[in-house]
């Protein structure tokens, strides 16, 4: 798994995995809190009931998300997922070099969008009216970033790009929307963060190389406000950003390369996950490969708490928008903190 996230009302989150199973957990507030900062909720029971999940067998699922019963499958890829939007709708993009619209209820594929390379990181802007979509390097193509208008009726859905960004160094991991979708937000393997203009493709600013990060940008995360957006590395940390401005705000320092990272939207806590590259993991147990997802106060920049059990690196992590459910795709996790997590059931796929 690579990577998932809750969504709005009617879709709970996005996934992409790469081991065979999701494990979905609750997280309950104890009275009695740790030495820790802040309170930020949002609504679970409401806004999501479906889950997700897209991988290397080319097919996204969808999953009740209170059982993990299947729900659905949407077929039409022909390559790895490797990325996937939520709204109304759902947006894949895959290394088949295309990305997809798809009708959510029926699993009708509404457009296909075709490139000339693999299709990466996507992300409808605020409204869906916009579509975000990062393509890979691939033979003398430059990765580039492009901006779909998405049409309200599908039948007048057209593949044009509104801006296409060319240039940034190696393979973009993660394109995001930036406030009132004015700029979209980068960061990839050359392990610089960029802010560019929407609407002209400017870049406005760049990450220094003092306070940036300085080996790949693996993951990147924003705030449930918008304000900050939090990415991890494999320099082994994560750091903290102001979304305007581009100004560091915290770093949160591991012993472990950084493949995944989340905000908590109850609490003020970040969630790290990674460990040992992959194809290093069968020289090794557990306990040396680093498995474990460190929780961190926000504001204080310590560790508060720790997941074990997993026996593979962890490559995504997500909250569910009220903070209660974490879903995450390894083994039997317990929480340490002021938070115990329960295990509520294992989808294996």
């Amino acid at each position: 798994m690579e990577e998932f996230e809750f969504g709005q009302r009617g879709i709970v989150f996005k996934v992409k995995r790469k081991d065979c199973a999701i494990w979905v957990f609750k997280l309950t507030l104890l009275e009695s809190s740790l030495a820790c900062v802040g309170d930020t909720p949002h609504g679970l029971v409401e806004d999501g009931d479906l889950l997700f999940s897209c991988a290397k067998d080319h097919n996204p699922t969808v999953w009740f998300a209170d059982n993990g019963e299947r729900l659905g499958t949407y077929r039409g890829h022909n390559g790895a997922v490797c990325g996937a939007g939520d709204s109304g709708r759902l947006i894949t993009g895959s290394a088949d070099q295309t990305a997809k619209l798809w009708n959510v209820q029926s699993g009708q594929q509404l457009f296909t969008f075709n490139f000339d390379s693999p299709a990466r990181s996507v992300d409808f802007s605020v409204g869906d009216k916009l579509a975000v979509i990062t393509t890979d390097p691939f033979m003398e193509l430059p990765s580039a970033i492009h901006v779909k208008r998405i049409a309200k009726d599908p039948s007048e859905q057209t593949g044009e790009s509104v801006l296409l960004i060319k240039g940034p160094q190696g393979r973009i991991n993660r394109a995001v929307w930036g406030p009132l979708n004015r700029t979209i937000i980068s960061a990839g393997e050359d392990a610089v963060i960029r802010i560019w203009d929407s609407e002209t493709g400017k870049l406005i600013k760049e990450s220094d190389k003092e306070s940036g990060h300085k080996k790949t940008v693996t993951s990147l995360v924003k705030s449930a406000d918008g304000s900050h957006f939090l990415t991890g590395s494999l320099d082994k940390s994560a750091r903290l950003w102001d979304t305007r401005t581009l100004t560091l705000i915290k770093t949160y320092v591991t012993e472990r390369p950084v493949n995944a990272v989340a905000m908590s939207p109850l609490l003020d806590h970040v969630v790290l996950g990674g460990g040992q590259d992959a194809s290093a993991v069968t020289t090794t147990d557990h306990r040396a490969g680093k498995f474990e997802a460190k929780f961190y106060d926000k504001i204080l920049q310590e560790e508060i708490g720790g997941v074990k059990g997993h026996f593979g690196p962890i490559n995504a992590l997500a909250f569910n928008p009220d903070g209660k459910r974490e879903a995450d795709n390894h083994d039997y996790v317990k929480l340490l903190g002021e938070m115990d997590m329960h295990s509520l059931y294992q989808i294996t796929v």
